[in-house]
């Protein structure tokens, strides 16, 4: 297939060039190469190079940011994300969007299921949901990805951050009741090649199995690294963050094992290799 990924220098963006390259011819663009903001530049690049499939990687992902500017989050994520479903209408290819755990409130204390009710508690989540309606909307072959807790050995996230701040700092304080699923890219890419294989179109949740707390995860981290440090466990009250984030947010691959029969390895071999891989 011809595979336009946008977002491509981002940690799944990455990781799906990686993944996807020895079977696919892939158009790697990311800001530089498109501004899916801008829909009249959008339609016409996309129509252009007529893809037979684009996975739509590029996103505002820094939640804490989506908080304190809904405009920018809507924006991008909700209408940059439907900039792309209308093109990809257009010149009839696939559609593959990335979405968050955070469409959930955490309320349900269990394993979420794609067909479990959404109620995002922030803005994030709220950007995110609203890109997922419009594609619902606007496309009849799409597959809309829910992850979570996204990590790799390249970009910003929780891995590297608490690995920087480790080297900085005499003490780490993280907290311990928010729980979720730490998801590998490399992983999350694999499995989204799996999906793209057939045309099971539809929504899917794809984490790596097991779950953990922010400050189990940190102190899984430490442990593998070998670094002496205290992590200082929580809550999130204390933590003071000013977005309010599901306490449980655990997502069950339901329709990809039972519509694929695909099993997501476990988190903590999948944080080894990652780190093994920055070594």
């Amino acid at each position: 297939m011809r595979i336009l990924i946008t977002g491509s220098k981002g940690q799944l963006g990455k990781a799906a060039v990686q993944i996807l390259q020895a079977d696919h011819y892939l158009y790697a663009w990311d800001v530089e190469d498109l501004d899916f903001n801008d829909g009249v530049k959008t339609f016409d690049k996309i129509i252009e190079l007529n893809p037979d499939l684009i996975l739509h990687c590029g996103a505002y992902t820094d939640v804490s940011g989506c908080e304190l500017n809904p405009e920018k989050a809507f924006q991008v994520n909700s209408l940059g994300t439907r900039n792309i479903a209308i093109a990809a209408a257009n010149c009839d290819a696939t559609m593959v969007f990335v979405s968050t755990d955070y469409v959930f409130d955490g309320r349900k204390e269990k394993e979420y299921l794609e067909f479990d009710r959404t109620n995002p508690l922030n803005v994030y989540g709220r950007a995110k949901l609203a890109g997922e309606e419009l594609v619902k909307s606007l496309l009849q072959k799409y597959y809309i990805i829910r992850t979570s807790w996204l990590f790799s050995n390249s970009g910003k996230n929780f891995v590297k951050t608490i690995l920087r701040l480790a080297r900085e700092k005499e003490e780490l304080v993280v907290v311990h009741d928010q729980i979720g699923t730490p998801t590998f890219a490399k992983d999350l890419a694999q499995a989204i090649k799996v999906i793209i294989s057939k045309p099971f179109y539809g929504t899917y949740h794809v984490a790596n199995k097991g779950f953990c707390s922010w400050y189990e995860f940190a102190r899984e981290i430490i442990r593998l690294t070998d670094v002496d440090i205290y992590v200082k466990p929580i809550n999130s009250a204390e933590y003071g963050d000013i977005v309010h984030r599901p306490k449980y947010s655990v997502l069950r691959n339901f329709n990809l094992e039972m519509t694929y029969g695909y099993q997501m390895r476990d988190w903590r071999i999948a944080l080894e290799e990652c780190l093994q891989e920055m070594v």
